[in-house]
């Protein structure tokens, strides 16, 4: 493997050198930093038929939010090694399809910067615009590539890193009935939230009641945990978001089920508890203390194991009939009626 100067690719290729006889591995292109070439990988392992279901891992979307790669590669690691012995692993993956792209925008990292090596905001990039108002810059904006949130030019493909993803998500993900997808985020608040489309409209989802039914499910699994499940839409809207795009396309067939998440890490606990961070740009958006960082990395390899197994067992916990409409009811209640009124 090349030898490079940014931490989480080189972790990221050790695993690939190392397990690549138990990974199927791809690349989708290069992108460059600063005369820098780095590629854009994607690993799957799992049973392929579509009738199985499927689960996707995604970091490293804003370059400054390191965590979101270190998170997605400390359960790659963790899987990778439990693949030499784990005998129940191995019967798992014959019943799901697991695939990850835990550094999409390497060039953003490498520079220590939310946007891809084009000065493009990967989040804002999608076709997709919102019919209702969006905060001014921060809902996406196509004035300069020097400002934030900046979307790309009018009517320009997607950036290379967005059509990897899209690409991935259509071959490993929308080709299976059921399906889940976890990007991994940082930045946002004092709690570790779980958002749910739209970005883009207030509007609850076609599946609120299966996102409604995850949600349940895992809070009765583990009723200590600390995250708050919402749609993304509760807290701002935006233009261009990647997985309302995704999400849109993967409704064009009414019978699939595409379950998009994003964990969003709130750093703003990490920024309270050493507030000498909010000086340091990558600071803000990752826990810088070694013992934090490994706290960071434990809590959260809760949450993927479980949506692994709850894709395992869709069939038994998607609400169906009049559990479906009663979910629907509770969802709607607990995250739209409030914010409608």
């Amino acid at each position: 493997m090349p030898v490079n100067d940014l931490p989480e690719m080189t972790a990221l290729e050790r695993i690939i050198e190392e397990h690549h006889t138990d990974f199927s591995v791809s690349s989708h292109g290069k992108v460059d930093a600063d005369g820098q070439c780095f590629p854009i990988y994607s690993i799957s392992i799992g049973n392929p038929d579509p009738a199985a279901p499927a689960v996707g891992f995604f970091g490293g979307i804003h370059g400054l939010e390191r965590i979101g790669t270190q998170v997605i590669l400390a359960f790659l690691h963790s899987l990778a090694t439990r693949l030499r012995w784990d005998h129940v692993l191995h019967a798992q993956l014959q019943s799901v399809r697991l695939t990850f792209m835990p550094l999409v925008n390497p060039a953003g990292m490498s520079r220590s910067t939310r946007c891809n090596g084009r000065g493009v905001d990967l989040m804002r990039n999608s076709p997709v615009q919102s019919a209702e108002r969006v905060p001014f810059m921060l809902g996406g904006q196509r004035i300069s590539r020097r400002l934030p949130w900046f979307r790309g030019k009018e009517g320009q493909p997607m950036e290379i890193e967005n059509q990897a993803v899209c690409r991935q998500v259509q071959d490993e993900l929308l080709a299976h009935d059921f399906s889940i997808a976890l990007d991994c985020h940082s930045g946002f608040g004092l709690r570790d939230r779980i958002w749910f489309p739209y970005a883009c409209s207030t509007t609850p989802i076609r599946h609120l009641p299966e996102v409604w039914a995850l949600h349940e499910l895992f809070s009765q699994t583990y009723p200590n945990h600390n995250y708050l499940f919402e749609p993304q839409s509760r807290q701002y809207l935006t233009h261009g978001d990647l997985w309302d795009h995704l999400y849109l396309k993967a409704a064009e067939n009414e019978r699939r089920i595409f379950l998009p998440l994003t964990l969003e890490m709130g750093s703003w606990l990490w920024i309270k508890k050493n507030p000498m961070q909010i000086f340091s740009r990558t600071g803000y958006f990752n826990p810088l203390p070694m013992h934090r960082l490994q706290r960071v990395l434990r809590r959260h390899l809760v949450w993927l194991e479980f949506l692994v197994l709850a894709a395992c067992g869709h069939r038994r916990w998607l609400p169906e009939g009049p559990a479906r409409l009663e979910s629907s009811r509770r969802a709607f209640d607990l995250w739209y009626r409030g914010a409608a009124a």
